[in-house]
């Protein structure tokens, strides 16, 4: 027997029951790079997912105010690097407002099309952006795979309860 929900608990809809629920969501996390016009760009992103295998696709969201937004908005090319459980701290650095995300200690090179490619992660792919569709204050990137290295050491980072973690057996 399940146990039934509550209702006399419920919250109406907000932001903050949305942000609530899905801390208790694990997330993988990864991270987003382009070229932008003033060098180049990335965030922290647990909103990827593969959306079709034929052909292949995948998406992730951004806020419209996000500094990264602008290069991504113009941008024909994105970097999707999925990190590993070593990485937290890239995580956290290129979550943080502000940061130096492509300074040391951080790890990169220029890949094709110009889009900035980190070093030590169990996979990248290098995408072509499709589409971007509104959706409130973000937009939906769909990107089609153009090439990428899935064959990276490590086991998956994940995002849980507002705290980066590794998977646990």
């Amino acid at each position: 027997m399940t146990a039934t929900p509550d209702l006399g608990t419920f919250q109406l809809a907000s932001p903050d029951l949305l942000r609530s629920t899905f801390r208790r969501h694990a997330a993988g996390v990864a991270v987003i790079t382009a070229r932008g016009s003033h060098g180049p760009v990335g965030f922290t992103a647990t909103s990827l997912t593969s959306v079709s295998a034929d052909p292949p696709l995948v998406s992730f969201g951004i806020g419209t105010g996000a500094s990264s937004w602008p290069a991504v908005a113009e941008t024909e090319h994105v970097g999707i690097h999925i990190l590993g459980e070593h990485q937290s701290d890239l995580a956290a650095t290129f979550a943080r407002s502000g940061a130096d995300r492509f300074g040391a200690p951080t790890s990169w090179r220029e890949g094709p099309e110009g889009v900035p490619v980190l070093d030590d992660v169990p996979a990248w792919l290098v995408c072509r952006i499709v589409g971007r569709v509104p959706a409130g204050d973000h937009r939906i990137v769909l990107a089609e795979v153009v090439l990428g290295d899935s064959t990276g050491a490590g086991r998956p980072l994940l995002y849980h309860q507002g705290r980066f973690n590794g998977l646990r057996d």
